[in-house]
C-alpha cells in the first residue's frame, strides 16, 4: 500500500501511536522513529510554513505541530525523565531507593536560613559559627550560598545541624527556591522591629512548596522598637500559628547581634527534626547529592560546593555532577580543613572535577571514568541541542537608548559572567525578568562562571548588539585589549541591584547621566612585607597609569575581584611616602586588608561623572 501524501510528499501517516523525543530533537531523529526520509519532513515543514534543516534542532511546540500533522502524539521527554533513562543505560539508580531498612542511619538536619534582605540571616549564621561571612559580600548582601555544619548539645547528646544560607535579595529567588528543594527544616528569619515583608512571603512560598517544617526566628528582639507579639499576628494570616497561640509552628525570640535566644533556636530545630521528620539514610551505598554552589579557582581549579544527601562520597570517587565530572581529588569540610569522605546531611567542597557545574545540579558517584565521562558528555549534547532549539556594529547601551527614542525595535543581547554559577543564574534570571513591553527585548546569548575570556569578547564581536556583563569579574589582559580595540561594551558589577537597575533603565529609555568608574593605574604584587601594628604592604611594580595614594582600590586574583571597596591608604617609594608612583617603577601599597598574595593585581580607579548628549 502506497503512503499517503502531504502536500505532494509521501509520508507515512501514523495512527495516534505516541512518538518520544528529547528536547531539540531534529527533523532526522523524527524520521527515524516514524521509519521516513527526512527529506521529506523538511517539504512537508515548508508546506506548513517554516523552512528547517534536516538537522536543525527545532522546538518543543514545532515537533509537537508535525506530530500532529502526520498523526504522531510527540510526547517531548522531561530533562529528568532524559536524565533517569540515561543513568538506567549505565545501570545506575538515582533517586530515594536507599536499601533495607536495617542499611539506615540517623543523619543530621539540613536547614536553610530564609526570609527578607537585612532581617539578619547571615548575622544569625556568624553567631553561631562565630565567623563574619556578610562582611565578605559585597554591599554587606550575601549573594552566594554557602553551606555549614555545626554541634550542639541536646538532651544531654551531641547533635550536628547543617545549615545553608540563602540570599535575600529578591533576585536570588531561584537560589533561595533550590535551597528549599535541597532542605529538611526551613528557619524563617524576620526582624521583630520591621515585621512581615515581600520576600518574608516569597521564601514562605518556597518553603511550604517544598513541604518543609518551619521553624520561625524573630530577630533583633534588642531593638528598642521591637515587636515580636506583631510578627507572630503577621505569620498567623499566612498559615504560621505559633506554639502559645494554639498552634503548631516554634517561633523563638533572638538577637544574632547580642547573641540571645541562639541556644533555643538550635533546640527547636532539633525538637522539630525529631517529631516530625525521619531523617535517616544510608551511608553504604554510592554517594548521591546536589551542587550547593560552584566556581573557578585558578590554582585549584573548578571547585564544587555540594550536600551529601545519601550514600558516602570519598576521596578518589568517580563523580558526575550536571555536565560536570572527574575524580574527587580532595575534600574540603566548611572549616577549610581536608577530610577523607563525607556522610549523609555533610556540606564539602568537591577538587577535581573537570568542569563548573551548575549551582542545583544532582551529583552520583559512578563506577568508573569512563562511565563518568559518557554520561557527561550525552548532558552536555542534550543540553546543547535544548539550548539550539531556544534559541554589523557592536552597539552599547547608551546607542540601544537612542534607537529607542526613534521608534526602532531592538534586542539587547547579553553575555553575563560571574565568579560563581549560582550568582550567574540568578543575575540571568532578574534580567530576564525585566519588564519592558514589546518595544525591545532582552535574550542572554552566553553565560559562564570566571574571568572574560577572548571567546566572550569574539561572541560579542560577532553579535551587534552583545553587551558583556561582568559580575565580581574582570577581563583577562588579552580580552581586554580586544575589547578596547573593538569596541565592545563591557559592563563591571559587584552589587546585583545596580546590574539590574542599569540595564532596565536603558530599556526603559530612562537612563540618567551617572558617574563612571576611570582606571588610574594597575600595579602588580611582587613581595609581601609584614608591618608591625600595619599589616601585610604589597610590594608593587606599577604596570600602567599611575598609583595615587587615597584612591579607590580593588584587588584583583586571576581575573576574579577579590576584594572591593579598598582604598590606597599608604604609598611609599622605598623609606619616603609619596604622593603617586608613575608606570614602571616599584612602590609599597598598603590596602588595610591582608589576604594579598604574590601575583595579586592591585587596581586603582575614580568616579567621574559622565555627561549625558
Amino acid at each position: 500500500m502506497q503512503a499517503p501524501t502531504i502536500g505532494g510528499v509521501q509520508v507515512p501517516r501514523g495512527t495516534g501511536q505516541v512518538v518520544r523525543l528529547p528536547r531539540g530533537a531534529s527533523l532526522a531523529d523524527f524520521a527515524d522513529k516514524i521509519g521516513a526520509n527526512p527529506a521529506s519532513l523538511v517539504q512537508i515543514m515548508l508546506h506548513l510554513g517554516e523552512m528547517v534543516t534536516a538537522t536543525q534542532s527545532l522546538s518543543d511546540e514545532t515537533l509537537q505541530l508535525l506530530g500532529a500533522e502526520l498523526n504522531y502524539d510527540v510526547h517531548v521527554v522531561s530533562p529528568e525523565e532524559e536524565d533517569r533513562e540515561l543513568l538506567e543505560s549505565f545501570d545506575i539508580e538515582f533517586g530515594e531507593d536507599e536499601g533495607d531498612e536495617a542499611d539506615l542511619v540517623p543523619r543530621p538536619p539540613v536547614v536553610t536560613v530564609m526570609g527578607h534582605v537585612d532581617h539578619g540571616k547571615t548575622k544569625l549564621l556568624d553567631t553561631i559559627r562565630n565567623t563574619n561571612v556578610a562582611a565578605r559580600e559585597a554591599g554587606g548582601i550575601t549573594q552566594h550560598i554557602g553551606a555549614y555544619q555545626v554541634t550542639t548539645e541536646h538532651e544531654g547528646e551531641t547533635r550536628k545541624i547543617t545549615f545553608i544560607d540563602t540570599p535575600g535579595h529578591e533576585a536570588f529567588t531561584a537560589m533561595r527556591a533550590r535551597g528549599a528543594q535541597a532542605t529538611d527544616i526551613a528557619v524563617l528569619v524576620v526582624a521583630a522591629d520591621d515585621g512581615v515583608k515581600p520576600q518574608t512571603v516569597e521564601a514562605l512560598n518556597h518553603a511550604k512548596a517544598a513541604e518543609v517544617p518551619i521553624v520561625v526566628a524573630v530577630n533583633k528582639i534588642d531593638k528598642p522598637d521591637a515587636d515580636p507579639h506583631k510578627v507572630r499576628a503577621q505569620l498567623t494570616e499566612y498559615g504560621l500559628v505559633a506554639e502559645e497561640y494554639g498552634g503548631s509552628t516554634l517561633f523563638v525570640d533572638i538577637s544574632a547581634k547580642e547573641n540571645i535566644g541562639i541556644d533555643d533556636l538550635l533546640e527547636a530545630i532539633l525538637l522539630t527534626a525529631d517529631a516530625e521528620l525521619d531523617l535517616r539514610a544510608n551511608p553504604n551505598q554510592a554517594a548521591q547529592g546536589l551542587a550547593i554552589e560552584a566556581h573557578l579557582d585558578k590554582g585549584r581549579g573548578p571547585v564544587a560546593t555540594v550536600l551529601v544527601q545519601r550514600g558516602t562520597l570519598r576521596v578518589g570517587d568517580s563523580i558526575v555532577c550536571g555536565e560536570a565530572y572527574g575524580r574527587v581529588r580532595a575534600l574540603l569540610n566548611d572549616k577549610g580543613q581536608q577530610v577523607q569522605e563525607a556522610e549523609p546531611s555533610c556540606p564539602v567542597q568537591v577538587l577535581g572535577l573537570t568542569s563548573v557545574p551548575s549551582a542545583g545540579d544532582n551529583f552520583i558517584v559512578v563506577p568508573d571514568d569512563r562511565v563518568a565521562r559518557q554520561i557527561a558528555q550525552q548532558r552536555a549534547a542534550r543540553q546543547r541541542s535544548a539550548a539550539m532549539a531556544k534559541s554589523s556594529r557592536r552597539r552599547t547601551l547608551e546607542e540601544l537608548f537612542k534607537d529607542m527614542e526613534k521608534g526602532q525595535p531592538r534586542e539587547l543581547k547579553l553575555i553575563i559572567k560571574g565568579d560563581v554559577s549560582g550568582s550567574v543564574e540568578a543575575l540571568e534570571d532578574a534580567l530576564l525578568k525585566i519588564d519592558v513591553g514589546e518595544e525591545v527585548s532582552l535574550r542572554v546569548l552566553h553565560r559562564a562562571v570566571g574571568a572574560i575570556t577572548e571567546y566572550d569578547v569574539n561572541l560579542a564581536i560577532a553579535d551587534e548588539n552583545a553587551v558583556i556583563i561582568g559580575f565580581n569579574v574582570r577581563p583577562e589582559v588579552r580580552a581586554r585589549e580586544l575589547a578596547e580595540r573593538e569596541g565592545v561594551d563591557i559592563r563591571y558589577y559587584s552589587i546585583i541591584y545596580q546590574a539590574i537597575e542599569d540595564v532596565e533603565n536603558a530599556l526603559r529609555g530612562m537612563l540618567k547621566p551617572e558617574y563612571e568608574e576611570v582606571q588610574l593605574g594597575v600595579a602588580e604584587i611582587r613581595e609581601i612585607f609584614k608591618v608591625p601594628r600595619v599589616g601585610n604592604v604589597a610590594g608593587c611594580v606599577v604596570r600602567s597609569g599611575v598609583i595615587t595614594r587615597n584612591a579607590k582600590a580593588r584587588l584583583i586574583r586571576d581575573g576574579v575581584v577579590v576584594a572591593d571597596n579598598l582604598t590606597v591608604q599608604s604609598l611609599r617609594r622605598f623609606k619616603d611616602d609619596a604622593a603617586e608612583v608613575r608606570e614602571g617603577f616599584e612602590c609599597g601599597i598598603g590596602l588595610g586588608y591582608n589576604d594579598i598574595k604574590i601575583g595579586d593585581t592591585i587596581e586603582t580607579f575614580e568616579m567621574r561623572e559622565k555627561p549625558r548628549t
